[in-house]
């Protein structure tokens, strides 16, 4: 079972920035797949959730309405379109799995983990 990120990197203040995540391992169709990021000195914050057949998303308060995930089953891939990136967009990015259909805030929530990707945003 692997989740793999990638799409990372340095963007300036305005830009746009598209995430991968590449899975592995499992049924992908069976589960939900969120994107979660963390900045250091600050705690795992939840970005946004797409359940397993892609009929719900989730996104959190700071990037709602600039954010966009999707996934595509025959790549096994989901993805997260950033734009209109600001400073505190700067992070290391997680994809994670849960091990049920649908999505919850909560990251215990999720069971596999990738390896994250940076982002980092100058203003």
């Amino acid at each position: 079972v692997q989740l793999v990120e990638s799409g990372g990197g340095l963007v300036q203040a305005g830009g746009s920035l598209k995430l991968s995540c590449a899975a592995s391992g499992f049924v992908f169709d069976d589960y939900a797949i969120a994107w979660f990021r963390q900045a250091p000195g600050k705690e795992r914050e939840g970005v946004s959730c797409i359940t397993y057949r892609g009929d719900g998303t989730y996104y959190g308060d700071s990037v709602k309405g600039r954010v966009t995930i999707s996934r595509d089953s025959a790549k096994k891939t989901v993805y997260l379109h950033m734009n209109s990136l600001k400073s505190e967009d700067t992070a290391v990015y997680y994809c994670a799995a849960a091990g049920y259909a649908l999505c919850r805030e909560d990251d215990q929530w999720y069971s596999t983990w990738g390896q994250g990707t940076q982002v980092t945003v100058s203003s």
